[in-house]
């Protein structure tokens, strides 16, 4: 973007600056003792970046939004034409409840919904499982059976809202009952709109929910990928998550790295069967995480962007351009957030969800001050919210499209991420690609070290998290939580069994057999999942079909 004569100047520029203005000044004031690094990244952060720091290609490197490399993008108008998606995550432990969530988020000015599950329906267990005792509606809402979904939908048409569905392992049986809700209200299928996450690689490396083997996990992805191009081509089929793997506590480059890696093994398994890749990557999304450092946030996103387009295009030769856009939604970093000082996370969740609107984000969640010690209140709920509403309408940080190109730092930091994240992919490559080095248990180690890195830094006091190790005060104020109902284990036991005493059992044999006979060929499962949620069938009546014939994973073995 300059010519070699412009840039010696500035560079030559700098080094005087920095041996006179400046230096003089930190020899005579010094700097503030604190090392000036990256967020996560440890990246020496200098005090000054200019022309002479970034070396740009404006149309290979930038170019314009809605067009390649996407650094920009993907779309051409950004959140000038259509704000991002508030995509409020919520899941209380009953269907009534978070039906009542759900409508008070619509009555709020929510965009889209999300959906959170608790851990036996994660796991395709039913609520009166044994392994489900005690878990119960405690991480999110429970769902048995088709029934429960039924009431969490009551009065909320499918035609006008979009929904995210934060399930995995048994993503097919959750899929199929928003598909089997959708014929129930007259909703042509191909009008369905929303996102299951179905990232069972980052199950296998950060949050160890996965029932099936990676083999028999990649054929219920790769059947979803084809149901969903043939009948729901509005609905995203995957969801390829690096929040949970920042969660665990990778560095930037890392999350972007691991989960473009994931993208690539699920790219592969869907050729490996015989899909088209301009038939089904249309439909492939993403899902980061925001943390606080507004810049490195914003630049990790950009970076992703740009590589996906090139991993698409180079790596697999995508022709159509959807098949290159790198589609996200973002939440707000769950692990930065404190039980120490509750209000501060609103300041946090204020600042991460910046960066991901800067970032060029096409949905966001912001969370509640308090999940740091329960699920979020109605109150703290929407004080989220109107976070983003505020960012949307009062900040001006969607007026323009991409604010930060040209920033020399911001470039810097998006050429870095990038340079680094290609790296890590090699090694990837070298190691036979992520499903080998999950299986290995090297991406878990390199998540682990800086895990166990910036642990140490906090409790040294290298690094300051306020109200935790610095600022801190002696008391705290009385938190008003979100309490757990303690009869609602058993009022959920008692639905399901009302559910099994009404339905036909010789309709859900039959559903279910229909469902064996598909898992034990090649034939497509899901038409028969979707066959037997309309009958009734439970979570882990499915479920436990497909452990008979597909087994369960366990680690080391």
């Amino acid at each position: 973007m300059y010519d070699p004569e412009e840039l010696a100047e500035i560079r030559e520029g700098k080094e005087s600056w920095e041996a006179g203005t400046y230096g003089e000044t930190v020899d005579r004031f010094g700097e503030r003792e604190e090392t000036f690094t990256t967020d996560t990244g440890g990246q020496e952060v200098d005090p000054l970046y200019t022309p002479a720091d970034v070396d740009l290609d404006y149309r290979e490197d930038l170019g314009y939004p809605g067009e390649e490399p996407y650094t920009r993008g993907v779309y051409s108008t950004m959140h000038r034409g259509r704000l991002w998606t508030m995509r409020q995550y919520a899941g209380m432990g009953t269907a009534a409840e978070t039906n009542e969530r759900f409508r008070y988020l619509i009555d709020e000015g929510s965009s889209g919904l999300s959906m959170a599950f608790d851990l036996p329906t994660q796991m395709g267990y039913d609520s009166d499982a044994a392994m489900a005792e005690g878990e119960v509606g405690r991480s999110g809402v429970a769902i048995d059976t088709l029934d429960d979904f039924e009431t969490v939908f009551d009065s909320i048409p499918l035609d006008e809202v979009s929904t995210s569905m934060t399930i995995n392992a048994p993503a097919a049986v959750l899929l199929a009952m928003y598909v089997a809700m959708g014929d129930k209200q007259g909703v042509p299928r191909e009008q369905l709109r929303g996102t299951i996450q179905n990232d069972i690689m980052k199950e296998y490396i950060a949050r160890n929910l996965y029932i099936y083997p990676p083999k028999e996990s990649m054929r219920l992805i790769t059947d979803i990928f084809e149901f969903c191009a043939a009948e729901t081509p509005k609905f995203n089929t995957i969801s390829i998550s690096g929040y949970h793997i920042r969660e665990a506590g990778s560095t930037a480059a890392q999350e972007i790295a691991f989960t473009l890696g994931d993208g690539i093994e699920y790219v592969e398994a869907a050729l490996d069967a015989g899909l088209d890749v301009d038939e089904f990557a249309p439909q492939l999304s993403f899902f980061f995480n925001a943390h606080n450092n507004i810049f490195e946030e914003a630049a990790k996103f950009r970076a992703a962007r740009r590589m996906w387009a090139k991993i698409m295009d180079e790596r697999f030769g995508a022709e159509n351009p959807k098949s290159k856009q790198l589609k996200f939604h973002t939440q707000t970093g769950g692990s930065t957030l404190t039980a120490q000082q509750i209000e501060n996370n609103v300041v946090r969740v204020s600042y991460q969800a910046l960066a991901a609107v800067l970032g060029g984000t096409q949905s966001l969640h912001t969370n509640g001050k308090d999940e740091a010690l329960a699920l979020p209140t109605e109150k703290s709920v929407r004080t989220a919210l109107r976070t983003q509403q505020i960012l949307a309408h009062e900040s001006g940080a969607a007026d323009t499209i991409d604010p930060l190109a040209g920033s020399y730092y911001v470039e810097d930091l998006t050429d870095g991420i990038e340079e680094e994240a290609f790296e890590i992919l090699e090694e990837v490559d070298r190691r036979g690609g992520m499903l080998e080095a999950v299986e290995s248990g090297w991406v878990q180690r390199q998540i682990q070290d800086v895990a166990f890195e910036r642990q140490q830094e906090i409790e040294e006091g290298e690094r300051i998290i306020v109200g935790v190790n610095e600022f801190e005060v002696d008391e705290e104020p009385e938190m008003d939580l979100e309490e757990v109902d303690p009869d609602q284990e058993q009022n959920q036991r008692d639905r399901l069994k009302g559910v099994k005493d009404e339905r036909d059992d010789d309709a859900v044999d039959e559903a279910l057999a229909g469902l064996r006979e598909a898992a034990q060929g090649t034939e497509n499962v899901m038409p028969h999942v979707v066959d037997a949620v309309k009958a009734y069938a439970t979570v882990q009546e499915i479920s436990d079909v497909l452990r008979d014939e597909f087994g369960e994973y366990k680690p080391g073995r």
